[in-house]
């Protein structure tokens, strides 16, 4: 089977090459080529637009950066992928977007009989390498199935959450926890160094606890050694709080603890340190 893969980047590279290690054939565009360049020599078609993708698959997976970056790919220009789909083809579009977005994208994809999922991914560079990617899909549930076997080549489950735009939704919800989970983590710890706590004995005591969220154990070594390399580049966690600020808003709803810690990101990425792990938000915060 022909999957057309839009977006290589640390996210979509790992999943493209987990479907290809299924066995599905892949037919991948990037803005910048060489990073397709891995997936090609396993045995990848590389395509020189998004349209030409288009052009040779019914089902299509995205895992784009922003909304501009996914409406120009789908839908700018002569090359934009969307108009050149055969009708009642399939895309996935696993970017992380705004449910608004979301739903305008879907309403683009079926005045033209396409099919639309948004499913965003909750999970890192390791979980994405190793196919243990969370999806938070929403669509109509007969695609949704009829994309499992997808999903499952690429992660450990798939949650389906309504109508288009309530996968997006979810990952709002996810990420605004995430993030301040982080921000949270960063502040004990400077106030415990600060208080002479011994390092190994705040991450022994603060990990054991309840208080911590599993996936802080995994940035241990981040901290302990002072290299943030990149798992969830810090400038899309100030990116995806400022979307959930933005569908806050929207909705009505208030999230004055969110949009603190999205200055505090925002202030992390003007420092330069915008490409590190999220977990770099420590740097600023022991300053």
């Amino acid at each position: 089977m022909k999957i057309g893969f839009i977006g290589l980047g640390i996210m979509g590279s790992r999943m493209a090459a987990n479907l290809q290690q299924k066995g599905y054939e892949l037919i991948v565009y990037n803005r910048t080529k060489q990073k397709a360049d891995q997936l090609v020599a396993r045995g990848a078609i590389w395509a020189t637009t998004p349209s030409d993708v288009a052009g040779q698959v019914k089902t299509i997976i995205t895992m784009l950066s922003k909304p501009d970056v996914v409406a120009e790919i789908a839908l700018l220009g002569r090359s934009g992928f969307l108009n050149a789909l055969p009708a009642n083809s399939l895309w996935i579009d696993c970017s992380t977007v705004n449910p608004s977005f979301s739903r305008l994208i879907a309403s683009q994809a079926n005045q033209r009989k396409i099919r639309f999922i948004d499913a965003p991914v909750a999970g890192s560079k390791g979980p994405a390498e190793k196919g243990q990617l969370l999806f938070f899909a929403g669509g109509e549930k007969s695609d949704i199935e009829e994309a499992r076997p997808l999903f499952e080549a690429m992660g450990r489950a798939v949650f389906p959450m309504g109508e288009n735009g309530m996968g997006t939704s979810m990952k709002m919800v996810n990420n605004i926890m995430l993030a301040q989970t982080m921000a949270a983590f960063s502040e004990a710890i400077v106030l415990g160094e600060a208080l002479g706590i011994a390092r190994a004995q705040l991450f022994n005591t603060l990990l054991s606890s309840p208080v911590a969220a599993p996936f802080l154990s995994m940035k241990r070594s981040q901290f302990e050694e002072g290299k943030f390399d990149t798992e969830f580049p810090l400038q899309w966690m100030h990116k995806d709080l400022q979307l959930a600020s933005d569908t806050a808003y929207e909705a009505g709803v208030a999230l004055p603890m969110s949009n603190l810690a999205k200055e505090i990101y925002g202030l992390a990425v003007k420092n330069g340190w915008g490409e590190m792990d999220f977990s770099a938000i420590y740097k600023l915060l022991s300053k």
